[in-house]
Order: structure tokens, then sequence, then C-alpha cells
């Protein structure tokens, strides 16, 4: 692994991360919440990483895994991988109080107005769901830096999809924090801060792990990000796009996902 290919790897996993601040932007300088776009949003992102997981992710993490152990070995360890990573995922949501769920989003009308919900607990829900937030994006932080480690073409498009995953966390910390305090540039930097554990995953499982990294390491890995991410989109994506619009939206913006994931990748064949 060359120097450039991880730097690279490295700035695309900080750009998926910051993009909480762009969420937490979006919030503050609007006073009502687009959720019809989130909604079309979180369904392009879901189908986007459902689509590579299953197609492009699990396939390079099974050529990985057959050269090094075996085909019958091989096959048997990526499908380990694979339900190791939803497993370890959900494990974290699941530490996770409700409460202070990152997907939880409270949008701006939730917020406005309403003086008899004391700032104090509206500080606590904001700062609880920033550090749920940096716990959750830990792992996710690792699964874009591998990808685009492995290969740029498709470490591009998962880092996007990311990055529109992230934006609603942004919103879920901005607001409760900015009702709370009424500074827009406190909620902005909490909101902008969560998002840096994204890249800080990315950076301690690099120095953890890439003394180690062969096939059977790297193809371990790879399923266990399929993993992730489908659980990410199945979990949270699409419930959340439904909550912001009608069920339609929801669709057309997963399809489109996956359409716009096959082109890419087809035209890098």
């Amino acid at each position: 692994m060359d120097l450039p290919s991880v730097l690279f790897a490295f700035s695309l996993t900080l750009f998926a991360g910051l993009a909480t601040g762009v969420g937490s932007a979006l919030s503050l300088l609007t006073k009502k919440t687009n959720t019809r776009f989130l909604s079309i949003a979180l369904g392009f992102s879901a189908g986007v990483m459902i689509y590579v997981s299953f197609v492009e992710i699990l396939s390079k993490a099974k050529d990985a895994l057959t050269s090094s152990l075996g085909l019958k070995m091989g096959t048997w360890t990526t499908v380990g991988g694979f339900f190791f990573g939803i497993l370890f995922i959900a494990l974290i949501d699941k530490l996770i109080p409700s409460g202070e769920n990152p997907h939880e989003v409270h949008t701006v009308e939730e917020m406005d107005g309403k003086s008899e919900i004391h700032k104090a607990n509206l500080m606590r829900m904001g700062l609880f769901t920033a550090l749920a937030i940096g716990i959750h994006n830990f792992p996710e932080g690792l699964a874009t830096f591998t990808a685009a480690l492995n290969d740029p073409n498709l470490g591009i498009p998962i880092a996007v999809a990311i990055a529109i995953h992230n934006i609603p966390e942004g919103i879920a910390v901005a607001v409760p924090v900015f009702y709370a305090t009424g500074s827009k540039m406190k909620a902005f930097r909490l909101s902008f801060l969560s998002g840096l554990s994204e890249p800080v995953g990315a950076l301690v499982g690099y120095l953890l792990l890439y003394r180690f990294f062969n096939d059977t390491m790297f193809g371990f890995i790879f399923a266990s990000v399929a993993g992730i991410m489908v659980y990410i989109s199945l979990d949270e994506l699409l419930p959340s796009a439904r909550e912001y619009g009608e069920h339609h939206l929801s669709m057309y913006g997963l399809i489109a996902g996956m359409a716009v994931m096959a082109v890419s990748l087809l035209l890098f064949l």
C-alpha cells in the first residue's frame, strides 16, 4: 500500500465524515426541513450501498479469500465475514440508548417554539446524540477507508453514499443544541466535530491492522464492510427515509441509487 493511495482513501473518509457539518448548516440556515429531499437522498444512499455490497464488495472479498484459503473455506469465510459485519454494527446500535440514537432526527419544526421543553434536556439530547454518532461512525470510517484503499473507483461512490447518510446525523445534533443554547456556532461546531470520528476510525483501524494486511485479512474485512453497509441501509436509511416523506419517494431514491451505482461500475469495466 503506497502513501498516495492511503492519503486518497483517508481524504475520502474525511469528506464522508464531515458531511455532518452539511446537515448542520442545512438545518441552521433554513426555517423548514426539506423532508422530501431527505427522503429521496436517504433512499438513494441505501440503494448505492446495498447494490455495491452484494454485487461488488462481496465478490471482491470472495475472490481474495478463495485465492488464499481455497474455494470451500474461502466461501464460508466470506459469508462469515458478512454476518460478522452485521453483528458488529448491530451490537453498536444496541449499546446506544434509543433516545440518543443518531438516526432519531429532530426537525426544525419539532423544536421551534416548544418552550415547555427544558433547555437542559435539549442540550443533553444534542450532546448524547453527538457522542452516539461518534461511536457509530467509527466502523463506518474503517469501511469507507478499506473500500477506497482497495479500489479508488469503488471508494468514491461509497464515500458519497456515506456522506449523504451523515447529513441527517448532522441535523440530529445541531437542532437540539441550537434551541438549547441559541448559538448557531455552537450547534455547528458540535455537529462538525461528531463527524470527525469517521476519519479517526479509519486512521486507528489502519494503524492497528496494516501490518497484518494480506489476502485473508483484506477479504474478511471487505466482507464485513458489506455486512455493515447492508445493515445501515436496511435498519437506518430506509426507515428514516420513509419517516421523512411518502413511501414511494424513498423507493424512487433507492432504485436511482442502484442504477447510478450499476452504471458507474460498468463504466470502469
